[in-house]
């Protein structure tokens, strides 16, 4: 299964950025082998629309456009099931083994998801109570799809 990252706003150059890309390089080189094929991140920038409803239909749209057609959707969303790492190592398991080909983890804008693309989701995800900025929400993110390679690996990475 391919997994990929389509986000709302661009990370700059920085250590943010460096330790998300660290932990989405240790997903390439351990997913493969797993079925679990990190193919990439695609970023957006914030919609300028003048009102909440419009902003976010509009980066819904965006947000789903690179997608093939029976994409997994995971959206990130405060709203979300709150998983424990094994259990969202669990759920992407169940999605490949089901035959699902590519799998895409989105984030959205400041605003929040456009309830139609929320409802639609395969998977809500939230990262727990906090509000993270997005930079962080993206290095979590980054982490945990390592941390289900190693999981199902059977890496000691996690230590449970």
């Amino acid at each position: 299964m391919r997994l990929t990252i389509v986000a709302i706003g661009r990370m700059k150059a920085g250590p943010e950025r460096e330790l998300a890309d660290r932990y989405l390089d240790r997903l390439k080189k351990t997913g493969g082998a797993l079925g679990l094929d990190y193919a990439g991140l695609s970023e957006f920038p914030e919609s300028r629309l003048s009102t909440t409803a419009e902003r976010k239909r509009d980066e819904a749209a965006r947000l789903i456009a690179p997608l093939a057609e029976a994409s997994v959707r995971i959206v990130l969303d405060e709203r979300g099931r709150t998983l424990s790492s094994e259990e969202f190592a669990a759920a992407l398991a169940d999605f490949r083994d089901a035959g699902r080909r590519d799998a895409a983890v989105l984030i959205g804008g400041p605003d929040g998801h456009d309830e139609a693309l929320r409802s639609s989701a395969d998977l809500a995800l939230s990262l727990g109570r906090l509000t993270y900025p997005h930079q962080i929400a993206r290095i979590l993110i980054a982490e945990q799809l390592y941390r289900a390679a190693t999981i199902l690996a059977g890496h000691p990475y996690h230590r449970s």
